[in-house]
């Protein structure tokens, strides 16, 4: 059996690397170059996909004694990641590119090139774990083990072929035990740091990023009250997220959190914290995994962001590609364009983008 093993340069891969080895596998490692310095205005260093972590990669493999692939995919990664990624937040949403990169690269363009190098499995090394049900003759996505590192919710847009296709050799270990074993076998990443959720926009400035990729600034805009009210002047809608309280520059006799975002008017509504909360949400870009179809109200768990916990829903699918999900209880910021992911106990039953 051979296995293609997407090598970010991190700890986590790398032993993943060695643990497919150990099972007796064919090796062969690949890092995929996604951009370059002159493509974000930024110093690369200390983020995923640097040429750090490209050297990184190649040290490990070299010890390992493995054959190495680096890709090159800046062109779709701009086109399929970070075009998307910009148009997000010009419509008003806020998106995860993280996910669309699992998507479209991770799963998908490196599943072509497993194909041409006449491997078996695509390996990672994130933090879930892949099993297949007999019963229900389904591949299944559930939580990794350590609750800490679960990293299922990123995942939930993987089909039932990539899953068949696909290992996760750390999904049952923490992150101690996998700095333990990379330490043990002298890897020159057994202590690095994990690399950043936006590797693109290293410095976190996902507005000046926005601005240098478009050539362009965005227009000053009124801050709105829940009435409707001219309260204040915000520095360009894109620069905002629901629920955001810092940086509004507005005194008021109480904290002021963004509430809505309107890009057809640039303006930005700002209101009480109780006024963020909501029960209830629709989602279209859906992907089923643990079940086929969902035919009538189904009680599941969900979560609207990555940190958060899942929390208690009723799930109705309501059109071809959408769902809507109403929550036991309110839920804070539910933010369009950001990922619900569904649960029933530690699997995934699926999940899709909140519009």
């Amino acid at each position: 059996m051979k296995a293609l093993i997407a090598m970010s340069g991190g700890v986590d891969s790398s032993v993943s690397a060695y643990r497919m080895l150990e099972e007796g596998y064919d090796c062969v490692g690949c890092t995929m170059r996604l951009y370059e310095n002159d493509m974000i205005g930024e110093d690369l260093m200390g983020t995923c996909c640097s040429m750090k972590d490209t050297e990184d990669a190649r040290a490990v493999t070299k010890k390992l004694g493995m054959d190495y692939h680096i890709f090159h995919y800046e062109q779709l990664f701009c086109q399929e990641v970070i075009e998307p990624f910009v148009r997000a937040y010009e419509t008003g949403e806020t998106p995860n590119p993280c996910i669309e990169c699992n998507r479209c690269f991770k799963f998908m363009h490196l599943y072509d090139k497993m194909k041409k190098l006449g491997c078996d499995c695509i390996v990672t090394g994130h933090y879930a774990r892949i099993e297949y049900d007999d019963g229900k003759k389904r591949w299944l996505l559930k939580k990794g083990l350590d609750d800490k590192k679960d990293q299922s919710y990123v995942l939930y847009t993987m089909t039932q072929y990539q899953l068949e296709h696909t290992r996760f050799p750390i999904g049952e270990m923490t992150k101690d035990e996998v700095r333990r074993i990379a330490e043990e076998n002298g890897f020159v990443n057994a202590h690095k740091q994990d690399s950043q959720d936006i590797c693109f926009v290293p410095d976190g400035d996902y507005a000046a990023f926005m601005e240098r990729y478009r050539k362009k600034t965005y227009p000053r805009g009124a801050f709105l009250d829940m009435e409707g009210k001219v309260i204040g002047e915000h520095k360009g809608y894109i620069r905002y997220t629901i629920g955001q309280r810092k940086g509004l520059g507005i005194s008021a006799e109480h904290p002021l959190y963004v509430v809505s975002i309107s890009p057809e008017d640039n303006t930005v509504t700002l209101g009480q914290n109780e006024d963020l909360f909501s029960r209830e949400l629709d989602a279209d870009r859906i992907n089923l995994i643990s079940v086929e179809d969902i035919e009538e109200p189904l009680r599941i768990k969900a979560k609207i962001r990555y940190r958060q916990t899942e929390q208690p829903a009723t799930v109705v699918r309501t059109g071809e590609d959408r769902l809507h999900i109403t929550f036991d209880e309110p839920q804070r910021a539910i933010t369009k364009g950001q990922a619900v992911v569904m649960y029933q106990g530690d699997t995934v039953l699926g999940g899709g983008v909140i519009i």
